[in-house]
């Protein structure tokens, strides 16, 4: 169905994976305010996204359990969701994961780290999306988010192995806009130095340090972050294929 250029298209169906906390939990609520029902994907959280879904308002609302590194459970999810929902309107790839290393270290970047990193970071997605896309195209102007990182662009983060999965995540944003249009948009929301748990063992204090150094000086929060996703979602139905810097323009 088309969508009239004054009409917003809020999403009724959406999934967010990695939703249980951080960006994927604040862009759970932004969805929900919205009136879609949301499906909140997990990893080991199941207690978190439970929570999370009895405080959401409306009914019908869902926690399920999605590795992204385990493409059984994509299935199974995709599966339950078809006979619950029979379609998806947006799919936010949320989830991942990072095991710091210094960029110098090469040798403490281990196969195993590195294979891990890119399954998570950059497999999981692309498995979403493979698993997703029959519902995907059953929605109403749907749209995939990919929440990438700016380490994707300036080659500095947690790991030399988050760096490439996240270049690879951009990358695979664009070739995914072309294969799945005109039915879906696909976009990267691509954040730097979010005030969440995500990297072990960096503090509060690293980050305010580090924001000094951005031109808007400002911290990210998760809402900043999920603000930009709701936006491609509902905003940009003229644009696909992008990527959209949420970084206090670090990027600059």
């Amino acid at each position: 169905m088309s969508v009239s250029r004054t009409e917003l298209p809020v999403p009724k169906v959406a999934l967010v994976t990695g939703g249980s906390s951080g960006i994927g939990r604040a862009t759970v609520v932004r969805l929900a305010e919205l009136g879609a029902l949301v499906v909140v994907g997990y990893h080991s959280r199941a207690e978190a996204a439970q929570e999370l879904v009895e405080s959401l308002p409306g009914a019908g609302h869902a926690a399920m359990r999605i590795a992204i590194d385990e493409t059984q459970t994509i299935a199974e999810a995709a599966k339950a969701t078809e006979t619950k929902y029979g379609r998806l309107d947006a799919l936010v790839n949320c989830g991942g994961a990072t095991k710091p290393v210094p960029a110098d270290e090469l040798d403490s970047l281990t196969d195993e780290i590195f294979d891990q990193t890119l399954t998570v970071n950059l497999r999981g997605p692309f498995a979403m999306v493979r698993a997703f896309r029959p519902l995907l195209e059953r929605g109403e102007n749907a749209a995939v988010v990919n929440v990438s990182s700016i380490a994707a662009r300036t080659g500095i983060g947690s790991s030399l192995a988050y760096c490439a999965a996240k270049g690879g995540l951009d990358t695979l944003t664009v070739a995914l806009a072309k294969v799945l249009a005109p039915k879906v948009r696909v976009f990267s929301v691509s954040p730097a130095g979010v005030d969440t748990d995500f990297v072990p063992g960096r503090s509060r204090e690293r980050l305010e340090a580090l924001a000094q150094t951005f031109p808007l000086r400002n911290v990210t929060t998760p809402d900043d972050v999920a603000r930009a996703i709701i936006a491609c979602i509902t905003h940009l139905t003229s644009a696909t294929g992008i990527v959209v810097p949420v970084d206090e323009g670090r990027h600059i």
